[in-house]
């Protein structure tokens, strides 16, 4: 039996993003801000996950979006941290900044405060990039889950950012 810290849901999803990543060949990396490393810590539970998973950028602060994944201000002014612009900045910078494949930016609202009407508790944003692919292999979406707590919303969150790691058909 294997003892893992994280809930078996997140454990076993990383496990298949690992495996499924393996097969494809390509390696992984992950800019996140409102899971606070929580997709990264997820798949580094998996042993041998070393060869698929390069890097995690825990980018919590808008400077520090600014300054390790280069995301602009006037993005982060016009925007907001929490926007399909800014998540899509973050991914673009986990992949200049490192040698993956593939990259996935989480930012959001975890709560309980820090919400608005127009971003509420719960509203997280992720997008994928590929390096190497045309324009239309861009994703990125804005979720609004289900606001049952902090920890809820991000666990929903690292669910989903880990089924963007899969490749496509896996």
């Amino acid at each position: 039996m294997t003892d893992y810290l994280l809930p078996t849901a997140l454990t076993e999803l990383a496990e298949n993003v690992i495996i499924a990543n393996r097969r494809a060949g390509r390696t992984i990396a992950v800019a996140e801000s409102c899971t606070g490393g929580l997709v990264s810590a997820a798949l580094t539970e998996i042993a041998g996950s070393s060869d698929v998973f390069e890097a995690g950028f825990v980018t919590y602060s808008n400077d520090m979006k600014t300054e390790l994944l280069k995301v602009s201000h006037d993005v982060l002014d016009t925007f907001g941290a929490v926007s399909i612009a800014t998540a899509w900045a973050m991914a673009q910078g986990a992949l200049k900044k490192s040698h993956a494949h593939v990259a996935v930016a989480i930012t959001g609202i975890a709560g309980p405060g820090g919400g608005s009407e127009q971003k509420p508790v719960g509203t997280v944003v992720f997008a994928r990039a590929e390096r190497g692919a045309s324009p239309d292999k861009v994703v990125a979406d804005m979720h609004h889950f289900e606001n049952n707590g902090r920890a809820g919303v991000r666990l929903q969150a690292a669910l989903c950012a880990l089924e963007l790691l899969l490749p496509d058909g896996a």
